[in-house]
């Protein structure tokens, strides 16, 4: 059996995008996660 190629961090991190993308309720989460942190920096 091939031992599976290990995956570059960059790889990894563009495929959990591709993911979130995806993802209508975590996009949202993280957009409204987003909205909060430049809301309390504003103050």
């Amino acid at each position: 059996m091939r031992k599976p190629r290990k995956r570059s961090f960059a790889e990894l991190v563009s495929e959990n995008k591709r993911q979130l993308l995806k993802d209508q309720d975590a996009m949202e989460k993280i957009e409204e996660r987003l909205e909060l942190k430049r809301l309390n920096k504003a103050e």
